[in-house]
């Protein structure tokens, strides 16, 4: 796998969380999210790790001229994109916090929303997986999230609803019992059910879900995007839970 680590600007021992913002074609948003990040720094307890997830934009050039004006942020590059969870994957892996998490770099969540989440594992240690619950999108967005949650919790015997909202956040404990997660936007999934079947407190929490800051979505784009997506994730779930029973 190809992922460059930048520099490390943190002690390692002080650091409590980690925040990985996968970043692929987002160079007009990247300023925006950088400061916005700076709303979020506690005394050295939290890194940012924004990955270049292969972009073919001007994100890394973006990158190399905004990160050494926050002293909390640090980067990753993926030199070729094979996927939002590669680019998470690759964030996580050089990750220093006790605690991780990750979202998007869209600006459609507010990374501010992490100071929520973290409350909850002050009172419940390892024991816990947050995840946002996006509130302000439109309809038919609702109406594709309900369906694919049913069928989810159907199919994989678990309550697991509004799956792909952000953040996500569990410790690094969790995170190294991990076996071959995908690497594409199914990793929302794999986590979710992965805090499921290991008996944590899930919390899920109210976000509100927004409009891109810059740019276009990069996968929801239209009828063939969406249906390459349900595709994807009926067939990763299949291999999930036939591999749980073995």
């Amino acid at each position: 796998m190809a992922w460059v680590v930048s520099y490390i600007k943190f002690q390692k021992s002080k650091m409590k969380f980690s925040l990985v913002i996968p970043c692929y074609n987002e160079a007009q948003n990247i300023p925006l999210l950088l400061e916005r990040c700076s709303k979020i720094i506690v005394e050295d307890q939290i890194e940012v790790i924004l990955v270049d997830n292969g972009s073919t934009d001007e994100t890394q050039e973006v990158l190399k001229n905004n990160i050494n004006k926050y002293s909390f942020c640090r980067s990753v590059k993926v030199t070729k994109n094979e996927g939002y969870g590669n680019g998470i994957l690759a964030g996580l892996h050089s990750a220093n916090g006790k605690i991780l998490g990750w979202t998007h770099a869209d600006m459609q969540t507010d990374p501010v929303d992490i100071i929520t989440g973290l409350k909850y594992f002050d009172a419940y240690k390892d024991e816990v997986f947050c995840k946002g619950r996006r509130y302000g999108r439109p309809i038919t967005d609702i109406f594709f999230t309900f369906c694919m949650s049913i069928f989810e919790s159907l199919f994989m015997r678990k309550m697991l609803w509004d799956i792909n909202a952000q953040p996500t956040m569990f410790t690094k404990n969790f995170f190294q019992t991990w076996d071959d997660p995908p690497r594409d936007f199914s990793l929302d999934l794999y986590a979710y059910f992965m805090a499921k079947e290991k008996g944590l407190k899930i919390i899920r929490f109210p976000v509100f879900f927004g409009d891109r800051a810059f740019g276009v979505s990069h996968w929801n784009i239209g009828l063939k995007s969406r249906y390459n997506f349900i595709k994807r994730t009926l067939i990763y779930s299949a291999k999930l839970r036939q591999k749980m029973r073995k």
